[in-house]
């Protein structure tokens, strides 16, 4: 064996781990300074198990191999280092618009249209007619308010930036009246009081929980009321003794105040959704007609496109929601607007949507369908999880998701794992197996329920990857 000090002279120098033509093709890619400063981390690794005697590390030097095994360390630390830690993953668990795993896929004519945006200049300001500066909301206005029938509209970066504009637009230092059972909680504790505070508004509080009248919203109108405003709750319902005023009643109280009255869709949809035998969800059109001066709404959720806060309305009030300098702080960059026009452009043509768009392909699967997919997988799961785990397919109710009909799901079908666990341990083999298949290539994303893991194969598009990568399974 030999001694820390030969060990020490065993060591190649910084520049000729460099120089190994093993690593020329990384310094091309990621560039000389990164590899040179991952491979004296890595000789400094060694240095250190050399002092503390490391057997293995002792062994490695003895061998022939030194160099190259160094050049593989360093390899594998600078690809660890320039990995993105924002990858694909398989989302099965039963939740087709979820937030955590980036709500809608978008469809591939957005994604092509956000590659071509993001590889070249654009016009994203600029009118290509007079030579002068442009408007980046022309580019989806005109195709927005021919589907909504809006006289205008403009676009910022997700629904609660789109409330907050309109509110401290419309109603800064003025009071906003809306229903108590209108004052929802979304994702990430973000509450629409919290939003009205922040856009400078006064909350005035109208009726109760579950029972608002037309009479409490007249009651409440004065001199320092700057809106209406009638928020859906789409992630809750209250059913029962309740009551709630229409949108049509409401935005006949505004005009006769001459106060404007705002809609906020949070979910939103630009077609009637029971034409694909799903629940009806309030259209962007049917408010508009309802008499909303201005409707906000997502793109990203049952729109099916990227994260976006789209507003349409009346034009005199959409223009003063451009001129806001806060406009600037939420507005969309050319990628996000490249896709957004597709993927609105995909409901000019309705009868197509639910092969077009990922959000309705999903939402419409028929049921036949998931559960051929999910018998076809619970045998290749059956395979790879033998001895581990029992596996078989049982019904199971999806869900839209990120607050979109919370009380409507739809029936699915469910590969159910259930681990081969001694006593009192089932919890651990139950996490154990759920962070398996969360480390495999591409992450797979179930729920436990019940000592179960479940994968839900409603949104399972590429059924060959999936099974594919079972072999990797630990």
């Amino acid at each position: 064996m030999n001694s820390s000090s030969a060990l020490y002279k065993l060591l190649p120098s910084v520049d000729r781990v460099l120089q190994s033509p093993v690593l020329s093709p990384l310094i091309s890619r990621v560039g000389h300074e990164s590899v040179k400063l991952a491979t004296r981390s890595y000789l400094e690794s060694l240095r250190e198990k050399i002092s503390q005697a490391d057997a293995k590390t002792l062994k490695l030097l003895d061998s022939d191999t030194l160099l190259p095994e160094i050049c593989l360390g360093v390899q594998v630390m600078v690809n660890k280092e320039f990995a993105s830690s924002l990858v694909p993953v398989f989302n099965l668990t039963g939740t087709v618009v979820h937030t955590n795993l980036g709500r809608a896929r978008l469809p591939e004519n957005a994604v092509k249209a956000m590659a071509v945006a993001a590889r070249s200049s654009t016009n994203l300001e600029f009118d290509l007619v007079s030579g002068k500066r442009g408007d980046r909301d022309a580019h989806l206005e005109r195709s927005l308010c021919a589907i909504t029938g809006a006289e205008a509209a403009t676009v910022v970066n997700n629904n609660a930036a789109a409330v907050l504009l309109v509110l401290n637009t419309l109603a800064q230092n003025r009071e906003v009246l809306i229903s108590r059972g209108e004052l929802v909680e979304i994702g990430g504790a973000f509450r629409i009081p919290d939003v009205m505070q922040s856009a400078n508004c006064i909350l005035k509080e109208i009726g109760t929980t579950n029972r608002t009248h037309l009479r409490d919203y007249e009651s409440n109108v004065n001199a320092d009321t700057g809106l209406i405003m009638k928020v859906h709750t789409s992630n809750y319902e209250i059913r029962g003794f309740t009551n709630s005023v229409t949108a049509a009643e409401l935005s006949k109280l505004a005009t006769e105040k001459n106060i404007p009255f705002v809609s906020d869709l949070g979910s939103g949809t630009l077609v009637d959704l029971t034409q694909f035998g799903l629940p009806h969800e309030p259209t962007v059109m049917e408010t508009l007609k309802a008499g909303a001066d201005i409707v906000s709404f997502s793109g990203d959720k049952l729109l099916g496109g990227p994260q976006a806060g789209i507003i349409v309305g009346k034009r005199e009030l959409i223009e003063q929601l451009k001129n806001n300098p806060l406009k600037r702080a939420l507005r969309v960059d050319k990628i996000t607007l490249a896709a957004l026009l597709e993927v609105i452009n995909l409901y000019k043509d309705p009868q197509r949507l639910t092969t077009r768009l990922p959000l309705l392909a999903d939402l419409t699967r028929p049921l036949a369908d998931i559960e051929k997919a999910a018998e076809r997988a619970c045998v290749e799961l059956a395979k790879a999880l033998a001895g581990r785990a029992t596996v078989t397919v049982q019904a199971c109710r999806s869900q839209i998701g990120s607050g979109a009909l919370p009380l409507e799901l739809l029936q699915s079908r469910a590969v159910e794992i259930t681990p081969v666990a001694s006593k009192g341990q089932t919890d651990a083999t139950l996490n154990q197996l759920a962070a398996s298949f969360r480390s495999l290539p591409t992450p797979v994303i179930g729920r436990i329920s019940d000592g179960k893991l479940l994968f839900d194969m409603r949104c399972l598009a590429d059924e060959a990857g999936f099974i594919q990568q079972l072999q990797n399974l630990c």
